[in-house]
């Protein structure tokens, strides 16, 4: 009998040991089915990522795309209610195989009536070159030509769609057409301010070392739309200059700066090559760069590892610079394009940079 207990409690004790590992059992099933599937799903994706920066490139357009469309909404309350005479989608170049017709294409705005011109800003709009549109400083550019300027904002083509140097190209292309229909859009091709955002500021300053300095355009094999006397400033806000110095970046930052420059100049050696090299202007401004503004917020790391360096190096060889940069300390911290930010007195500041510029 004693045999027959010991068995019985054995096999009690084995049926409770079973049933607490059931839920073991089912809960292991689970992770494996979950799991497997999704361990397998990030090395597709770590695989696509090594090989292509669309995917990457593509999330980070939606999430600028969305910042932008804000900024848009936040400026519009600032743009005054006297009409302006408004061209827009002109289009300045014909539209090619492989690159959508709105890649060409600008928006002008002047105060002036028909026949007259004025000095005119030329606005490249940013977007870490592969993301925004000419839309996005729209409201911006309004209300810079009730202060008495014509103002363009022009598109190019974003990478990944287009491969380097083909935004150059267009918005070289798009200075042409300024210069050749002056007079039907309001400019006073002798009076151009070369302005541009963020990426929009390094394609700006690009344009401006293109129309200054002959050996940088012999390099590219390009030849400039305007002479340097027609250019009167330069504006750059925000904006990259020497991409080796990007390179050295970090983080999350690093890895959107990676993401986006090798989307747009399709190398993922982008800093030690022949596009890094020719968009680090800060390698090739000469005396002739015209006169400059340029600005960034405290709280934009930006600042300080390209727009200070970049005024420095502007001193340096010569140019005029007028500088709006903020203490380390100062309150509030500027963003990144802190200058669209019109609630902010600082912005608001910045709007009277045009004097310093047209002269």
């Amino acid at each position: 009998m004693a045999e027959h207990e010991v068995s019985r409690e054995d096999v009690q004790q084995n049926d409770t040991r079973t049933e607490r590992a059931q839920p073991r059992h089912r809960w292991l099933r689970v992770v494996l089915w979950i799991g497997v599937p999704l361990v397998a799903i990030l090395v597709v994706i770590s695989i696509v990522t090594s090989v292509t920066p669309w995917p990457s490139a593509m999330i980070i357009r939606s999430v600028f795309e969305r910042g932008g469309a804000a900024t848009v909404a936040e400026m519009q309350p600032y743009v005054p209610d006297t009409p302006l005479r408004e061209q827009l989608d002109v289009v300045y170049a014909p539209a090619t195989a492989g690159i959508a017709a709105a890649d060409t294409t600008m928006d002008v705005f002047t105060s002036a009536a028909a026949g007259a011109v004025l000095p005119t800003v030329v606005w490249v709009h940013g977007g870490a070159w592969i993301s925004g549109s000419k839309e996005n400083v729209d409201p911006y550019l309004r209300i810079l030509a009730n202060e008495g300027y014509t103002t363009i904002g022009v598109n190019y083509t974003l990478g990944p769609e287009g491969a380097y140097p083909i935004a150059i190209t267009q918005l070289n292309e798009a200075l042409a057409y300024i210069d050749a229909n002056a007079e039907e859009l309001g400019v006073d091709a002798s009076r151009i301010v070369l302005a541009g955002d963020s990426a929009g500021g390094q394609l700006a300053s690009q344009l401006a070392v293109l129309m200054t300095n002959p050996r940088y355009a012999d390099i590219m094999g390009m030849e400039p739309a305007l002479e340097p006397d027609q250019l009167v400033g330069a504006i750059l806000n925000c904006g990259v200059y020497s991409l080796p110095a990007m390179a050295e970046l970090d983080g999350i930052t690093a890895w959107g700066f990676q993401v986006a420059l090798w989307a747009y100049t399709g190398t993922k050696n982008w800093s030690a090559s022949y596009e890094g090299a020719t968009m680090s202007t800060i390698e090739w401004v000469t005396d002739d760069f015209p006169p400059t503004y340029i600005s960034g917020g405290n709280g934009d790391g930006l600042t300080w590892l390209q727009s200070i360096p970049m005024s420095q190096r502007l001193r340096d060889v010569g140019v005029d610079v007028t500088e709006l940069f903020w203490p380390a300390q100062h309150s509030p911290a500027l963003p990144h394009e802190y200058q669209f930010h019109l609630d902010l007195p600082e912005a608001r500041k910045a709007l009277a940079y045009l004097a310093d510029v047209t002269g």
